[in-house]
Protein backbone atom coordinates (compact mmCIF):
# COMPACT_ATOMS: atom_id res chain seq x y z
CA UNK A 1 0.00 0.00 0.00
CA UNK A 2 1.48 3.59 -1.13
CA UNK A 3 2.02 6.31 1.43
CA UNK A 4 -1.26 8.56 0.32
CA UNK A 5 -3.60 4.96 0.92
CA UNK A 6 -1.60 4.25 4.53
CA UNK A 7 -2.15 7.62 5.85
CA UNK A 8 -6.42 7.22 4.89
CA UNK A 9 -6.63 4.49 7.42
CA UNK A 10 -8.67 1.85 5.79
CA UNK A 11 -10.25 -1.05 7.25
CA UNK A 12 -7.53 -3.46 8.39
CA UNK A 13 -8.03 -7.49 8.92
CA UNK A 14 -11.49 -7.74 5.90
CA UNK A 15 -10.86 -10.17 3.18
CA UNK A 16 -9.75 -8.66 0.13
CA UNK A 17 -11.44 -7.69 -3.40
CA UNK A 18 -12.35 -10.59 -5.77
CA UNK A 19 -10.62 -8.50 -8.53
CA UNK A 20 -8.00 -5.49 -8.41
CA UNK A 21 -10.27 -3.27 -10.50
CA UNK A 22 -13.39 -3.49 -7.38
CA UNK A 23 -12.52 -0.58 -4.63
CA UNK A 24 -14.05 -0.41 -0.84
CA UNK A 25 -13.51 -2.74 1.87
CA UNK A 26 -16.70 -1.85 3.74
CA UNK A 27 -19.54 -3.87 5.06
CA UNK A 28 -21.63 -3.16 1.79
CA UNK A 29 -19.37 -4.39 -0.70
CA UNK A 30 -18.00 -7.18 1.27
CA UNK A 31 -21.80 -8.38 1.46
CA UNK A 32 -21.72 -7.74 -2.83
CA UNK A 33 -18.11 -10.06 -2.81
CA UNK A 34 -19.23 -12.74 -0.88
CA UNK A 35 -22.10 -13.05 -3.17
CA UNK A 36 -20.48 -12.39 -6.44
CA UNK A 37 -17.40 -15.63 -5.11
CA UNK A 38 -20.88 -17.85 -4.84
CA UNK A 39 -22.26 -17.13 -7.93
CA UNK A 40 -18.84 -17.38 -9.90
CA UNK A 41 -18.69 -20.85 -9.56
CA UNK A 42 -22.38 -21.54 -11.24
CA UNK A 43 -23.61 -21.09 -15.06
CA UNK A 44 -26.77 -19.38 -13.34
CA UNK A 45 -28.00 -16.04 -15.07
CA UNK A 46 -26.89 -13.11 -12.93
CA UNK A 47 -28.77 -10.02 -12.93
CA UNK A 48 -27.22 -6.27 -11.22
CA UNK A 49 -29.12 -3.69 -10.02
CA UNK A 50 -28.19 -0.35 -8.61
CA UNK A 51 -28.37 2.74 -9.78
CA UNK A 52 -26.18 4.54 -12.66
CA UNK A 53 -22.79 4.67 -11.86
CA UNK A 54 -22.44 2.37 -8.90
CA UNK A 55 -20.25 0.36 -10.78
CA UNK A 56 -22.39 -2.57 -12.29
CA UNK A 57 -20.27 -3.45 -15.24
CA UNK A 58 -16.89 -3.81 -12.80
CA UNK A 59 -19.37 -6.23 -10.96
CA UNK A 60 -19.69 -8.35 -13.96
CA UNK A 61 -16.33 -8.48 -14.95
CA UNK A 62 -15.65 -9.83 -11.25
CA UNK A 63 -18.37 -12.48 -11.91
CA UNK A 64 -16.34 -13.70 -15.26
CA UNK A 65 -12.74 -13.64 -14.13
CA UNK A 66 -14.04 -15.48 -11.06
CA UNK A 67 -16.03 -18.43 -13.19
CA UNK A 68 -14.81 -21.22 -15.24
CA UNK A 69 -15.13 -19.18 -18.12
CA UNK A 70 -12.57 -16.21 -17.12
CA UNK A 71 -10.41 -17.98 -20.16
CA UNK A 72 -13.33 -17.19 -22.57
CA UNK A 73 -14.75 -13.94 -24.13
CA UNK A 74 -16.36 -11.17 -22.20
CA UNK A 75 -18.92 -9.35 -24.55
CA UNK A 76 -20.60 -6.09 -23.49
CA UNK A 77 -23.53 -4.51 -25.51
CA UNK A 78 -25.47 -2.02 -24.11
CA UNK A 79 -29.26 -2.09 -24.98
CA UNK A 80 -29.96 1.08 -24.71
CA UNK A 81 -27.67 2.68 -27.07
CA UNK A 82 -29.06 0.95 -29.84
CA UNK A 83 -32.67 0.83 -31.88
CA UNK A 84 -34.34 -1.90 -31.74
CA UNK A 85 -33.26 -3.49 -35.34
CA UNK A 86 -29.79 -2.36 -35.17
CA UNK A 87 -29.75 -4.08 -31.39
CA UNK A 88 -31.12 -7.02 -32.56
CA UNK A 89 -28.19 -7.63 -35.42
CA UNK A 90 -25.68 -6.98 -33.07
CA UNK A 91 -27.20 -9.48 -30.55
CA UNK A 92 -27.50 -12.55 -33.36
CA UNK A 93 -25.77 -11.03 -36.21
CA UNK A 94 -27.01 -10.95 -39.71
CA UNK A 95 -26.79 -12.21 -43.10
CA UNK A 96 -25.84 -10.39 -46.30
CA UNK A 97 -28.93 -8.76 -47.68
CA UNK A 98 -30.97 -9.40 -44.71
CA UNK A 99 -31.61 -5.28 -44.84
CA UNK A 100 -30.67 -1.93 -46.47
CA UNK A 101 -26.65 -1.78 -45.86
CA UNK A 102 -25.68 -5.90 -44.93
CA UNK A 103 -23.55 -6.50 -47.26
CA UNK A 104 -21.54 -9.09 -45.21
CA UNK A 105 -22.87 -12.01 -43.03
CA UNK A 106 -21.72 -10.90 -39.59
CA UNK A 107 -22.08 -12.95 -36.42
CA UNK A 108 -23.70 -11.18 -33.32
CA UNK A 109 -22.48 -10.76 -29.85
CA UNK A 110 -24.08 -13.69 -28.33
CA UNK A 111 -22.04 -15.79 -30.90
CA UNK A 112 -18.97 -14.14 -30.31
CA UNK A 113 -19.40 -14.72 -26.55
CA UNK A 114 -19.33 -18.34 -27.05
CA UNK A 115 -18.00 -20.61 -24.17
CA UNK A 116 -17.80 -17.04 -22.10
CA UNK A 117 -20.09 -14.34 -20.57
CA UNK A 118 -22.46 -12.06 -22.34
CA UNK A 119 -23.10 -8.74 -20.62
CA UNK A 120 -26.69 -7.02 -21.11
CA UNK A 121 -26.26 -3.84 -19.57
CA UNK A 122 -29.60 -1.54 -19.59
CA UNK A 123 -31.69 -5.16 -20.24
CA UNK A 124 -35.00 -3.12 -19.51
CA UNK A 125 -34.52 -1.03 -22.25
CA UNK A 126 -35.05 -4.19 -24.81
CA UNK A 127 -38.59 -4.10 -26.67
CA UNK A 128 -40.93 -6.76 -26.28
CA UNK A 129 -40.00 -8.45 -29.81
CA UNK A 130 -35.94 -8.39 -28.45
CA UNK A 131 -36.94 -9.75 -25.04
CA UNK A 132 -38.77 -12.94 -27.21
CA UNK A 133 -35.63 -13.96 -28.65
CA UNK A 134 -33.55 -13.32 -25.51
CA UNK A 135 -36.16 -15.50 -23.54
CA UNK A 136 -35.02 -18.63 -25.81
CA UNK A 137 -31.00 -17.94 -26.11
CA UNK A 138 -31.39 -18.20 -21.96
CA UNK A 139 -34.11 -21.09 -22.48
CA UNK A 140 -32.91 -22.66 -25.53
CA UNK A 141 -29.11 -21.74 -25.70
CA UNK A 142 -30.36 -21.20 -29.29
CA UNK A 143 -31.03 -18.42 -32.22
CA UNK A 144 -30.95 -17.54 -36.07
CA UNK A 145 -29.29 -14.80 -37.64
CA UNK A 146 -31.31 -11.84 -38.75
CA UNK A 147 -32.51 -12.97 -42.61
CA UNK A 148 -31.24 -16.48 -41.97
CA UNK A 149 -33.06 -19.81 -40.93
CA UNK A 150 -30.16 -22.07 -39.56
CA UNK A 151 -30.20 -22.48 -36.15
CA UNK A 152 -27.17 -21.63 -34.26
CA UNK A 153 -26.29 -23.02 -30.68
CA UNK A 154 -24.11 -21.52 -28.25
CA UNK A 155 -22.82 -21.80 -24.42
CA UNK A 156 -22.83 -18.51 -23.09
CA UNK A 157 -23.36 -17.25 -19.94
CA UNK A 158 -25.74 -14.11 -19.47
CA UNK A 159 -25.24 -11.36 -16.82
CA UNK A 160 -27.51 -8.56 -17.18
CA UNK A 161 -28.02 -5.05 -15.37
CA UNK A 162 -30.64 -2.09 -15.05
CA UNK A 163 -30.82 0.95 -13.09
CA UNK A 164 -34.51 -0.26 -12.63
CA UNK A 165 -36.86 -2.06 -11.05
CA UNK A 166 -37.25 -5.20 -13.12
CA UNK A 167 -40.71 -6.32 -11.26
CA UNK A 168 -42.06 -2.83 -11.48
CA UNK A 169 -41.56 -3.07 -15.11
CA UNK A 170 -43.34 -6.57 -15.67
CA UNK A 171 -46.09 -5.24 -13.37
CA UNK A 172 -46.38 -2.27 -15.96
CA UNK A 173 -46.26 -4.79 -18.78
CA UNK A 174 -43.14 -3.29 -19.67
CA UNK A 175 -40.96 -6.41 -19.49
CA UNK A 176 -42.03 -10.00 -19.45
CA UNK A 177 -42.30 -11.78 -16.52
CA UNK A 178 -40.61 -15.39 -17.88
CA UNK A 179 -37.74 -13.16 -19.26
CA UNK A 180 -37.36 -11.39 -15.98
CA UNK A 181 -37.65 -14.75 -13.88
CA UNK A 182 -35.13 -16.11 -16.03
CA UNK A 183 -32.91 -13.54 -16.02
CA UNK A 184 -33.00 -13.13 -11.88
CA UNK A 185 -31.92 -16.44 -11.21
CA UNK A 186 -29.40 -14.54 -8.80
CA UNK A 187 -29.52 -11.11 -8.13
CA UNK A 188 -26.99 -8.83 -6.70
CA UNK A 189 -27.95 -5.16 -5.49
CA UNK A 190 -24.77 -2.60 -5.87
CA UNK A 191 -25.14 -0.30 -3.23
CA UNK A 192 -25.15 3.55 -3.75
CA UNK A 193 -21.49 4.91 -2.90
CA UNK A 194 -23.82 7.03 -0.15
CA UNK A 195 -24.99 3.78 1.25
CA UNK A 196 -20.67 2.92 1.35
CA UNK A 197 -19.65 6.69 2.41
CA UNK A 198 -16.65 4.06 4.43
CA UNK A 199 -15.35 3.52 0.91
CA UNK A 200 -15.04 6.80 0.02
CA UNK A 201 -10.88 7.33 1.45
CA UNK A 202 -9.88 4.04 -0.20
CA UNK A 203 -11.49 5.28 -4.05
CA UNK A 204 -10.28 8.48 -3.73
CA UNK A 205 -6.53 6.75 -3.11
CA UNK A 206 -7.35 5.13 -5.93
CA UNK A 207 -8.30 7.37 -7.89
CA UNK A 208 -6.14 10.17 -7.41
CA UNK A 209 -3.12 7.19 -7.77
CA UNK A 210 -4.90 6.88 -11.67
CA UNK A 211 -5.14 10.20 -12.88
CA UNK A 212 -1.52 11.21 -11.53
CA UNK A 213 0.22 8.37 -13.82
CA UNK A 214 -2.49 9.20 -16.45
CA UNK A 215 -1.77 12.96 -16.78
CA UNK A 216 2.05 12.74 -15.67
CA UNK A 217 0.61 14.61 -12.60
CA UNK A 218 2.58 14.80 -9.19
CA UNK A 219 -0.53 15.24 -6.68
CA UNK A 220 0.21 12.82 -4.11
CA UNK A 221 -1.98 14.51 -1.00
CA UNK A 222 -5.36 15.54 -0.35
CA UNK A 223 -6.08 17.78 2.26
CA UNK A 224 -8.37 16.91 5.50
CA UNK A 225 -11.31 19.71 4.43
CA UNK A 226 -11.38 18.40 0.99
CA UNK A 227 -11.41 14.88 1.81
CA UNK A 228 -14.26 15.96 4.70
CA UNK A 229 -16.36 17.57 1.63
CA UNK A 230 -15.63 14.23 -0.43
CA UNK A 231 -17.19 12.13 2.38
CA UNK A 232 -19.85 14.11 3.11
CA UNK A 233 -21.57 14.87 -0.26
CA UNK A 234 -24.75 13.04 -1.12
CA UNK A 235 -22.86 11.74 -4.40
CA UNK A 236 -25.95 11.32 -6.60
CA UNK A 237 -23.86 10.41 -9.55
CA UNK A 238 -22.41 7.28 -7.13
CA UNK A 239 -18.68 6.22 -8.20
CA UNK A 240 -18.68 7.52 -11.50
CA UNK A 241 -19.22 11.14 -10.43
CA UNK A 242 -16.79 11.15 -8.03
CA UNK A 243 -14.24 9.22 -10.37
CA UNK A 244 -14.77 12.94 -12.65
CA UNK A 245 -13.57 15.20 -9.75
CA UNK A 246 -10.80 13.28 -9.04
CA UNK A 247 -9.71 13.27 -12.36
CA UNK A 248 -10.81 17.00 -12.73
CA UNK A 249 -8.82 18.17 -9.24
CA UNK A 250 -5.47 16.36 -10.74
CA UNK A 251 -5.56 18.04 -14.01
CA UNK A 252 -5.99 21.61 -12.56
CA UNK A 253 -3.90 20.99 -9.26
CA UNK A 254 -1.70 23.84 -9.29
CA UNK A 255 0.54 22.45 -6.51
CA UNK A 256 1.04 18.90 -5.31
CA UNK A 257 -2.50 18.61 -2.85
CA UNK A 258 -5.82 18.81 -3.88
CA UNK A 259 -7.82 21.36 -2.26
CA UNK A 260 -11.31 22.16 -1.14
CA UNK A 261 -11.47 24.87 -4.04
CA UNK A 262 -10.30 21.95 -6.81
CA UNK A 263 -13.80 20.78 -6.17
CA UNK A 264 -17.16 21.57 -7.57
CA UNK A 265 -19.30 24.01 -6.06
CA UNK A 266 -22.13 21.13 -5.09
CA UNK A 267 -19.38 18.60 -3.24
CA UNK A 268 -18.47 22.18 -1.18
CA UNK A 269 -22.52 22.63 -0.39
CA UNK A 270 -22.62 26.08 -2.13
CA UNK A 271 -25.07 24.75 -4.15
CA UNK A 272 -27.70 22.21 -4.17
CA UNK A 273 -26.63 18.67 -4.91
CA UNK A 274 -28.43 17.47 -8.12
CA UNK A 275 -31.29 15.18 -7.37
CA UNK A 276 -31.42 11.44 -7.77
CA UNK A 277 -34.24 8.92 -8.01
CA UNK A 278 -33.81 7.26 -4.52
CA UNK A 279 -34.57 9.45 -1.49
CA UNK A 280 -31.93 10.33 1.07
CA UNK A 281 -32.84 10.57 4.35
CA UNK A 282 -29.52 12.02 5.60
CA UNK A 283 -30.02 14.93 3.42
CA UNK A 284 -33.60 15.11 3.73
CA UNK A 285 -33.29 15.43 7.46
CA UNK A 286 -30.41 17.79 7.45
CA UNK A 287 -32.49 20.15 5.16
CA UNK A 288 -35.07 19.85 7.99
CA UNK A 289 -32.95 20.86 11.02
CA UNK A 290 -31.28 23.85 8.06
CA UNK A 291 -34.55 25.29 7.95
CA UNK A 292 -35.60 25.76 10.94
CA UNK A 293 -36.46 22.34 13.04
CA UNK A 294 -33.86 23.18 15.33
CA UNK A 295 -31.36 25.50 16.47
CA UNK A 296 -27.98 25.14 16.49
CA UNK A 297 -26.33 24.04 19.80
CA UNK A 298 -26.21 20.35 21.99
CA UNK A 299 -29.57 19.07 21.07
CA UNK A 300 -29.30 20.00 17.63
CA UNK A 301 -27.19 16.62 16.58
CA UNK A 302 -29.79 14.51 18.89
CA UNK A 303 -33.31 16.19 17.03
CA UNK A 304 -31.48 15.11 13.47
CA UNK A 305 -31.29 11.67 14.57
CA UNK A 306 -34.67 11.32 15.70
CA UNK A 307 -36.08 13.33 12.38
CA UNK A 308 -34.17 10.34 10.28
CA UNK A 309 -35.45 7.72 12.45
CA UNK A 310 -39.05 9.29 11.61
CA UNK A 311 -38.93 10.28 8.12
CA UNK A 312 -36.80 6.44 7.57
CA UNK A 313 -40.00 4.56 9.38
CA UNK A 314 -42.40 6.45 7.33
CA UNK A 315 -40.92 5.52 4.28
CA UNK A 316 -40.33 2.48 4.48
CA UNK A 317 -43.71 1.65 6.00
CA UNK A 318 -45.13 3.38 2.93
CA UNK A 319 -42.92 1.67 0.57
CA UNK A 320 -44.08 -1.63 1.83
CA UNK A 321 -47.55 -1.56 1.65
CA UNK A 322 -46.86 -0.20 -2.13
CA UNK A 323 -44.88 -2.92 -3.00
CA UNK A 324 -47.43 -5.65 -1.29
CA UNK A 325 -44.61 -6.57 1.68
CA UNK A 326 -42.36 -7.63 -1.53
CA UNK A 327 -38.94 -6.89 0.10
CA UNK A 328 -37.22 -7.64 -3.41
CA UNK A 329 -39.31 -4.69 -4.66
CA UNK A 330 -39.15 -2.46 -1.52
CA UNK A 331 -35.40 -2.78 -1.67
CA UNK A 332 -35.17 -1.72 -5.10
CA UNK A 333 -37.26 1.34 -4.65
CA UNK A 334 -35.52 2.30 -1.88
CA UNK A 335 -32.35 2.20 -3.39
CA UNK A 336 -30.81 -0.21 -0.79
CA UNK A 337 -30.01 -3.76 -0.96
CA UNK A 338 -32.10 -6.29 0.25
CA UNK A 339 -30.40 -7.13 3.52
CA UNK A 340 -29.91 -3.38 4.62
CA UNK A 341 -33.72 -3.31 4.22
CA UNK A 342 -34.32 -6.87 6.70
CA UNK A 343 -31.91 -4.92 8.73
CA UNK A 344 -34.12 -1.74 9.25
CA UNK A 345 -37.32 -3.49 9.28
CA UNK A 346 -36.26 -5.34 12.15
CA UNK A 347 -35.09 -2.31 13.69
CA UNK A 348 -37.99 0.17 13.26
CA UNK A 349 -40.40 -3.11 14.19
CA UNK A 350 -41.80 -3.62 10.98
CA UNK A 351 -40.78 -7.45 9.98
CA UNK A 352 -44.31 -8.62 10.20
Amino acid sequence: MDALAAKMKFPSKVPPSPTPELIGSGPAMQEVYQLIRQVAKSNASVLLLGETGTGKELIAHAVHRLSPRASGPFIRVNCGALAESLLESELFGHVRGAFTGAVNNRIGRFEAAHTGTVFLDEVDSTTAKLQVKLLRVLQEHEFERVGDTQTIHVDTRVISASNRDLSEEVAAARFREDLYYRLNVVTVYVPPLRERREDIPELVAHFMRVYNEENNRHVPHITPDAMRALEEYRWPGNVRELQNYIERAIVLAPADELTPDLLPEAVLGKRPPRIGRTVDLETLAGALVEQGIADAGPQAENLHARIVNRVEHELITQVMSQCENVQIKAAAMLGINRNTLHKKLKQHGLEK
